[in-house]
């Protein structure tokens, strides 16, 4: 079975930055995809990240892409989302998420979810 614990969440003031991070624990070799999903108040969840542990493919969501980057350490069984230009608009609880096979942004390809964290961006 393979856990997922993110840490990194905080509050960060516009245009700060603030890494995210998802460490995986168990299994890990069941894992093809990881990815970050996030839900604000009030809000649907919606895709942020996701990549493969090779590095590809990978896929950002709109609103994020060239502020936002996904990586891993292979080494550590760890994801992190690093986070720059930080929006008031990407607050919201941040999920870590893996799955066995590609799924992109599609969230029930994915078969574990974090806890998530939580980001507060101040204007």
């Amino acid at each position: 079975q393979v856990r997922l614990e993110e840490s990194g969440g905080g509050l960060a003031q516009a245009g700060g930055s603030l890494r995210l991070s998802c460490a995986t624990s168990g299994r890990t070799s069941d894992i093809y995809a990881m990815g970050w999903f996030r839900q604000a108040p009030g809000k649907e969840r919606e895709f942020v990240a996701a990549s493969s542990w090779s590095g590809t493919p990978f896929l950002y969501a709109d609103s994020v892409k060239g502020r936002f980057t996904i990586s891993r350490d292979n080494a550590k069984n760890t994801m992190y989302l690093q986070m720059n230009g930080l929006k008031p608009e990407d607050t919201a609880v941040y999920f870590c998420v893996a799955g066995s096979r590609w799924s992109g942004s599609y969230q029930p390809g994915y078969d574990l979810w974090g806890q998530g964290t939580q980001v507060t961006v101040s204007s």
